[in-house]
């Protein structure tokens, strides 16, 4: 199975022999080109267990058909490898996005590590589920325990949809996600989420490019990491100002109005801009020294660590401060320009109303009115 559990990635391991019919694929599976489509078999540790599956689903491969996994045999392993297969022909095919593709190994990964790789799918018990659970309540908090839990299920549930096991998985009554009053606790205790105009100043002010550029794009339009990671270059019009973004997490729409100052940046950074090592990443806006992209990889968080050492040099200490207190601090100022709707379609928000099923666009002078209310609440002399 692919690695994105952040430990070092090793070279590509050699065919154990000349004739080995399959080859080692980037994300540390064995794979072979079969009618125009990428298959994948098992993991770069065990190339003799590739080398049987392979063998077990060559024929109705080459004929076409879909292999099916014995039903009496689906391991954790198997499972996960179908699964992660599925996800990436959905990757392939630009309806799944790679940072949930990550999401998604890293969890399956987990499951392996927990469940066991030759463990039997319909041998799952109530009781493993529980123990699951309980390990991973001890070291992460309530909404990183509940994306994972959701994920878990996700699996399971592909499982009993693609017609790999009779029936569907029970979790038993305590695998669910923390309740809404456990996420109000913890959101409790943590504090307030956002900057203070005196803090994003003094930010600003000392950060390097091209993080202060993405930290205006930040308190400008509401980005998150991810979204100024992956921005486009097409997404941009720097003539008249505006960027042109769906969320790449969602695909909602998103149109802002930049700010005077963070299109100079814009300007400035891309006239500069390193060239890219790596040919996907042409259309990206930022791009570090060294030609990757800032988009997260494993467990490496490169927007995340420098924003990290930006607030420790300025000694700016509060739990769950980071790159994406800018989103938070977007959505409190902006809305106290009393235009949510305004505010929503900036953030890339989508409302389940009818009022949103009706409403077909949002003038550009609501979208200026507020990001100008942002600007002033951080700029104005009397900020």
């Amino acid at each position: 199975m692919p690695n994105i559990s952040g430990e070092a990635r090793p070279g590509k391991p050699s065919k154990p022999y000349p004739d080995f019919p399959l080859f080692a694929h980037a994300t540390r599976r064995w794979a072979k080109k079969i009618r125009g489509k990428l298959h994948y078999f098992g993991p770069w540790d065990d190339p003799e267990g590739a080398f049987q599956r392979f063998l077990d689903q060559r024929d109705d491969l080459y004929a076409g058909r879909t292999p099916r996994v014995q039903r009496d045999g689906l391991t954790m392993r198997d499972l996960a490898n179908r699964f992660l297969t599925s996800k990436q022909r959905l990757v392939d095919s630009d309806k799944l996005a790679p940072r949930t593709f990550r999401e998604y190994h890293d969890t399956c990964e987990r499951l392996l590590d927990a469940l066991g790789k030759t463990r039997l799918a319909e041998d799952l018990t109530a009781l493993d589920f529980e123990k699951l659970r309980a390990n991973l309540a001890k070291n992460w908090g309530p909404v990183t325990l509940g994306n994972e839990i959701q994920r878990v299920r996700v699996v399971f549930r592909y499982a009993y949809d693609a017609e790999l096991i009779d029936k569907p998985v029970r979790f038993g009554p305590n695998f669910k996600r923390p309740s809404k009053r456990v996420l109000r606790k913890a959101r409790n205790a943590k504090g307030p989420r956002m900057l203070e105009a005196e803090e994003l100043r003094a930010l600003l002010a000392a950060a390097n490019e091209p993080l202060r550029t993405m930290m205006l794009l930040g308190i400008n339009c509401g980005f998150g990491n991810h979204d100024v990671a992956a921005l486009p270059i097409s997404a941009l019009d720097l003539t008249k100002g505006w960027v042109n973004y769906p969320r790449p997490k969602t695909g909602v729409p998103r149109r802002c109005p930049l700010w005077t100052d963070t299109g100079n940046a814009l300007k400035k950074f891309l006239q500069r801009r390193p060239k890219p090592k790596n040919e996907a990443h042409e259309n990206l806006v930022f791009i570090t020294k060294y030609g990757r992209s800032w988009i997260k990889e494993n467990s490496d968080r490169p927007i995340s660590k420098e924003t990290a050492k930006l607030l420790k040099k300025l000694r700016i200490h509060r739990p769950g401060l980071g790159f994406y207190a800018l989103r938070h601090t977007f959505e409190t100022i902006g809305g106290e320009s009393i235009d949510q709707v305004a505010v929503d379609h900036i953030m890339g928000h989508s409302r389940d109303d009818m009022a949103s099923v009706y409403r077909e666009r949002i003038s550009d002078d609501r979208l200026l009115a507020v990001v100008e209310h942002v600007r002033q609440w951080l700029f104005s002399p009397g900020a």
